[in-house]
């Protein structure tokens, strides 16, 4: 496998996928750090940490989408914890998309949370896109429902996205979509 490349051919498969498990493990990971980062800032009105945990996660974010999952921080955690388990593949190019909905929140989490040190009125913006960051992670840690992976079918169907030549491997089959195959 390549180092530079978001998920790996495996099984003569002609798509690329990553491991389910290590993705959640990673998902509970950066949910405990969003839930302490919004603890901190909601209960206790300590805003510093705020800059810490989004920096934190906006290059975990970029480190798993330009470079590799396997090295980002949170996956390479998630797999000390499964790595007993057996392997569950999911296809990679939704998860993708899902990572680049994450980075995009982290960083505008991170930017805005650098004006909230200074500037309370700050404060809404920055809570609103952590409870949705909240809710993400959640459903996907909680419930096995990756909520971007959804929005990445909803992108297809609207012909934001164009149609992948094969069917991406979701769980549950909650991503079925027509395909360039299927038009043939």
């Amino acid at each position: 496998m390549s180092i530079i490349s978001f998920g790996e051919y495996i099984n003569n498969s002609t798509y690329k996928v990553l491991d389910e498990r290590r993705m959640r493990a990673s998902a509970g990971i950066m949910l405990l750090l969003g839930l302490i980062a919004f603890i901190y800032a909601f209960i206790l009105q300590e805003y510093i940490i705020i800059p810490y945990i989004s920096g934190f996660l906006t290059v975990n974010f970029l480190i798993g989408i330009f470079i590799n999952p396997k090295f980002s921080p949170t996956v390479f955690i998630g797999y000390i914890f499964v790595r007993k388990q057996s392997r569950l593949p999911i296809g990679a190019i939704q998860k993708k998309f899902a990572w680049v909905l994450g980075l995009g929140l982290s960083t505008a989490i991170f930017i805005l949370s650098l004006f909230l040190l200074n500037d309370t009125t700050y404060f809404q913006p920055v809570c609103i896109l952590c409870l949705i960051c909240l809710v993400l992670l959640y459903s996907e840690t909680a419930f096995g429902i990756c909520i971007g992976c959804m929005l990445y079918r909803l992108t297809i169907y609207l012909n934001i996205l164009t149609k992948p030549k094969e069917n991406p491997n979701c769980m549950g089959d909650t991503c079925d979509i027509e395909t360039e195959k299927s038009h043939k």
